[in-house]
């Protein structure tokens, strides 16, 4: 068997080991925990299993853009554990992701546990209040849980043009390439077909944003974004 092949059956039987593991956490942790599992060999389907309902993953559903900057950062991934998150519909999670390697260490997959603490977070703050020693927490980064790959493209291209409160038109040419560097960095263009879907939301031709994508990696090469979230 072939070295690529014989690495190809090795990740199918890990994948294929964990499977029954995402029912048997979920049923330990009970109905407030979503487990995850994602192959992202695919990303526009990486959920493989799913168990509970947090964050509304299905079965099918496409990577989160954690875990699109998770392999944009390559074999450098690390596990990111314990951070808290919040979803579109406003819940507040809790959760890790835990990395699949292969045994040459590349990354292919992750191992997601949410737990909604919403209701943990609004005893706490009562009781804190009612101690008189509340305070505000901390405003907690909203992720794009989507199903489907371009929400989640979609997604992350909306939270960037947003930071600079400029549309495209008015960037100049050094903005323009940390827009780039900031969609590369995120892992977005690790997905198929997203030049061309960000081209269609810039307005731009396909050429002009594979343009400015070589421009954005010849300069500095992809960067990392710091925002946190689940995969």
């Amino acid at each position: 068997m072939a070295a690529g092949a014989a690495l190809e059956s090795e990740r199918d039987a890990i994948v294929a080991a964990l499977t029954p593991v995402v029912d048997g956490l979920v049923a330990t942790f009970g109905p407030l925990c979503e487990v995850v599992l994602h192959d992202y060999r695919r990303p526009d389907r990486s959920v493989v299993a799913v168990a509970g309902a947090v964050t509304g993953r299905a079965v099918g559903g496409a990577m989160s853009e954690i875990g699109l900057r998770m392999v944009a950062h390559g074999p450098d991934a690390e596990d990111d554990l314990n951070y808290v998150t919040r979803t579109g519909t406003g819940k507040l999670v809790k959760a890790s992701t835990l990395l699949l390697r292969d045994s040459t260490g590349e990354v292919f997959g992750a191992l997601c546990v949410n737990l909604d603490v919403t209701a943990v977070n609004e005893a706490h703050a009562l009781l804190g209040a009612l101690a008189g020693v509340g305070r505000a927490p901390d405003e907690a980064p909203v992720t794009t849980f989507g199903n489907d790959i371009d929400s989640v493209v979609d997604a992350i291209l909306d939270a960037h043009q947003l930071r600079q409160n400029r549309g495209w038109a008015e960037l100049d040419r050094a903005g323009r390439l940390e827009l780039f560097r900031g969609l590369d960095g995120r892992g977005v263009f690790a997905v198929r077909r997203a030049v061309e879907q960000v081209a269609a939301r810039l307005g731009i031709s396909r050429a002009s944003a594979y343009s400015y994508l070589a421009q954005a990696r010849a300069t500095t090469g992809p960067i990392p974004d710091s925002a946190g979230g689940d995969a």
